[in-house]
């Protein structure tokens, strides 16, 4: 299970690490405004926590140290309410885009993302979530 949770976690760490390549690319540093937009404290945020987790997860899985499992799989809460949070922003800036117009120079940088990776991201990332917390607890 150690081992399924640290595939899971990479295969989300991919996913990520494509999303904040394009928002990076985009102007995310750069953005200003009073727009609901996902803010770099916030996305940067999210990264670190979740890369510190991973190497913590992958420690934990080289030397089955019960305290590193614990504190990764904890992390990856603080990372997931964090995910959900930019999630919950990029949805409502879908909703308030007119079709066809999200690849306008305009728009959030976020919204460059391509639905299938963001979808992909976030399934992987429950899948981590679960199978940390199981292999956790029966480690």
């Amino acid at each position: 299970m150690q081992v399924t949770a640290l595939v899971l976690w990479v295969m989300t760490a991919l996913g990520g690490f494509a999303m904040l390549g394009i928002w990076l690319k985009r102007g995310g540093m750069r953005q200003q405004g009073g727009e609901r937009r996902i803010r770099p404290p916030q996305i940067l945020s999210h990264f670190a926590l979740a890369a510190t987790g991973l190497v913590l997860w992958i420690v934990y899985v080289a030397t089955d140290s019960d305290g590193l499992g614990w504190v990764a799989a904890g992390l990856l809460v603080v990372v997931a309410g964090l995910g959900f949070s930019m999630l919950a922003v990029w949805l409502q800036q879908r909703r308030a885009v007119p079709a066809g117009r999200s690849g306008a120079a305009t728009s959030p940088p976020e919204q460059h993302f391509p639905v299938p990776v963001v979808i992909a991201h976030g399934l992987f990332a429950v899948g981590t979530l679960v199978t940390a917390f199981i292999a956790a607890a029966v480690s």
